[in-house]
């Protein structure tokens, strides 16, 4: 379970989060949940994205996974985390911007050990980028280097996968399928699904819906 203790930004100003659906409220994500971020811009959905990866700690409050306290985690423990429960697609995709498309996936797939080569290549076929595989990634369109970050996230073991904007560069085609492939390897492994946009993204089947500044 995750479960997020009256979280703010240590930047933000308590007054002005009064009417917040997460921010200083207590709220916990079961497994399998799907639950919808709506952020406006300037409302911290970014930040919250880092708080919960653990990249950033410049809140108060706290964020627990299974009942461990986020800030508390040595880096080796940390690195356990991200490894082995909890994925992420971030907003800007961090992908290596020299190595291809296939070396970004191929560092993922043997550190985590967790899907076969022919599977990148079934995923890359069905996100419409296999044609792009030894093309490096900053030489790659934004479209489809967030398809390669999705893919890039999905190549774990997870109990949870936040997504910051996952479909910000695509068309609607494209984000539909994305978005169902990111379904299907969640409901396999069971797990929560955190989706943080700007709007309510209208295809995303949520469970819940969280307005980050109601």
């Amino acid at each position: 379970m995750l479960q997020l203790q009256k979280i703010i930004p240590t930047y933000f100003d308590p007054a002005t989060c009064a009417h917040s659906e997460l921010w200083l409220k207590s709220i916990e994500v079961e497994p399998g949940e799907r639950i919808q971020i709506q952020a406006p811009s300037g409302s911290g959905k970014t930040s919250l994205t880092h708080f919960l990866y653990g990249i950033r700690n410049e809140y108060s409050g706290s964020i627990r996974y299974d009942g461990s306290e986020l800030r508390t985690l040595d880096p080796d423990q940390l690195a356990d985390l991200r490894r082995e429960k909890l994925a992420i697609v971030f907003q800007d995709m961090r992908l290596f911007p020299k190595p291809t498309l296939r070396d970004n996936f191929e560092i993922k797939r043997q550190l985590t050990e967790h899907h076969s080569k022919e599977t990148i290549l079934d995923w890359a076929g069905r996100l419409g980028i296999d044609h792009r595989l030894d093309t490096p990634a900053k030489l790659c369109s934004y479209g489809e280097q967030q398809r390669a970050s999705i893919i890039r996230a999905l190549l774990q073991p997870f109990k949870w996968i936040l997504l910051d904007e996952p479909f910000s560069h695509l068309d609607d085609a494209n984000a539909h399928k994305a978005m169902q492939l990111i379904l299907e390897e969640s409901e396999k492994q069971g797990a929560a699904v955190l989706l943080a946009d700007l709007e309510i993204v209208p295809f995303y089947p949520s469970s819940r819906l969280i307005r980050l500044l109601a």
